[in-house]
């Protein structure tokens, strides 16, 4: 799949909730597994610009937050893309073990009971 990035927009363009914040899907760059949705304040986005490594802003903390820098488990930055609205980031990363704080992969590792044919979905893929 071949992505035309068309255009470039500047931080200050970003469209910041209320309270400062953009939502942050961190995506695996060479999977593309969706690994978490976290959110970043300007200081955590201009962090991860210029150390290459993930900066999010804990919204149970309110605090910055290095991703893995407790634990080891570092999300190397490799691009950030923005939405068509300019009020989502797509964080591409080379994780440097799990995202989630269960020990999984990614954070979306259980699926709502929604639909009947998910069961059958799920099973033919296996």
């Amino acid at each position: 799949m071949s992505l035309n990035l068309q255009k470039r927009i500047e931080a200050r363009e970003l469209l910041w909730d209320e309270r400062g914040l953009i939502p942050a899907i961190v995506q695996d760059a060479d999977t593309h597994e969706v690994l978490m949705l976290a959110y970043m304040d300007r200081e955590a986005l201009q962090l991860s610009q210029e150390k290459g490594e993930v900066w999010l802003w804990s919204r149970s903390r309110s605090s910055l937050w290095h991703k893995g820098g407790t634990s080891g488990n570092i999300q190397h930055l490799c691009e950030i893309r923005v939405d068509c609205d300019a009020d989502a980031l797509l964080v591409l990363v080379h994780p440097a073990g799990p995202a989630c704080h269960t020990g999984a992969v990614s954070c979306f590792f259980r699926a709502l009971d929604c639909c009947p044919q998910q069961a059958l979905n799920h099973e033919e893929r296996m």
